[in-house]
């Protein structure tokens, strides 16, 4: 299981992730569960991972397991948000894991 981040350089909002978020999310019980893996969004994430869709934005985060994607956080507001929405998909990583 991993976050998978797709960046670009000069985005605002992944500089922003950055300050707000980046230091801490090791340490964090989700950062344990699902740690954060960056991809250039011109780059390939790998070909072990099977996307939904296309990423289009930046920042996009990703959460896959086992190749597959979960679920997926388009952009970045805050760190309440992110931690909201992030918690939302590990519930549902929880929910679909046997």
């Amino acid at each position: 299981t991993e976050l998978v981040m797709f960046e670009r350089a000069g985005c605002v909002y992944c500089a922003k992730f950055d300050r707000d978020i980046a230091p801490i999310y090791e340490k964090t019980d989700e950062g344990r569960l699902a740690p954060l893996r960056r991809v250039p969004l011109s780059g390939e994430a790998s070909g072990d991972i099977h996307l939904a869709s296309p990423v289009r934005f930046t920042p996009t985060f990703v959460l896959v397991d086992r190749g597959r994607e979960i679920g997926r956080i388009t952009g970045y507001a805050s760190d309440e948000a992110f931690w909201g929405l992030l918690g939302a998909l590990t519930d549902k990583l929880a929910r679909e894991r046997p």
